[in-house]
């Protein structure tokens, strides 16, 4: 571990429930490409306060995970069009003061689409109805698909989001999708780690499943997809993916995907670690 001194470049996090998968990502990368930098994660319960932290002690970037996304918003200098697209961000840099606000998540998502090379064709359901929810949609669209429809437990917040994206919405998800994309709580590690997104029937009717959930990598929806032999994109690639790109925006240094595969994996070696 490099020595910290008073040079180091500090880029942080925050996040409602903080993880070590960005921290051990980043810090990893570091340690290896000889970097002066060290990343840490941070909860607060005072956001305006904390992004004026990073304006005043001068924190490079900072990552941004639910619940801040949206409210981040409102206490930068710039935002990009692809946060402003969905009014969210998961990324600020912070560039002598001036705060700008991104959302790589969006760029994240396309990018994986683009490489499994996902038909734009395909009919997509997606569950949620979140800002991550919001992100996956934009990336959709962006990336040509023209067939996408929403189901949301909430459904008022579930029909103004896919209108807002000119989607479809059912209020319950159903079979007949080419592509399933769960964008909920559902499967990740904690309260609801056993449950499945999508009816069994729907999942052996799709041609690819994309689970956004982060962790584990091998959700019950992950699994089921699998048994059923049905390809699958996983949360772990779009969280490595959004990282990488976090990561040249910190510090210039554009990573290749050996690189970029290598932290992933790292940063899930101890997944017992997610608590």
């Amino acid at each position: 571990m490099p020595i910290l001194s008073k040079d180091t470049t500090l880029c942080i996090s925050l996040a409602g429930r903080p993880s070590n998968l960005g921290t051990r990502f980043h810090n990893m990368l570091y340690e290896e490409l000889g970097l002066d930098f060290v990343y840490k994660a941070f909860t607060t319960d005072d956001l305006e306060g904390a992004v004026r932290g990073v304006r005043a002690l001068g924190i490079r970037g900072c990552s941004v995970s639910m619940p801040f996304k949206s409210a981040v918003l409102a206490y930068v200098d710039e935002v990009e069009e692809s946060a402003a697209a969905i009014e969210a961000a998961n990324t600020v840099v912070n560039d002598g003061g001036r705060l700008t606000a991104a959302n790589t998540d969006v760029e994240a998502v396309e990018e994986l689409l683009q490489a499994r090379a996902v038909p734009r064709e395909s009919r997509v359901l997606l569950r949620g109805s979140g800002s991550m929810a919001a992100a996956v949609l934009a990336a959709f669209r962006h990336a040509g698909f023209s067939d996408l429809t929403l189901t949301s437990r909430n459904a008022t917040t579930g029909k103004a989001l896919a209108e807002r994206f000119s989607a479809g919405f059912l209020p319950e998800p159903v079979a007949g999708h080419d592509v399933l994309v769960n964008v909920t709580p559902l499967g990740m590690a904690g309260a609801d780690e056993d449950a499945l997104a999508f009816p069994e029937a729907a999942i052996r009717a799709a041609t690819r499943v994309f689970d956004v959930v982060a962790l584990p990598v091998e959700t019950p929806l992950v699994r089921a997809a699998l048994a059923a032999g049905v390809p699958v994109l996983t949360g772990a690639e779009v969280h490595a993916l959004q990282a990488a790109r976090q990561f040249e925006r910190y510090t210039g240094v554009a990573l290749t995907r050996d690189q970029v595969d290598r932290a992933s994996a790292f940063s899930r070696s101890e997944e017992r670690m997610r608590y």
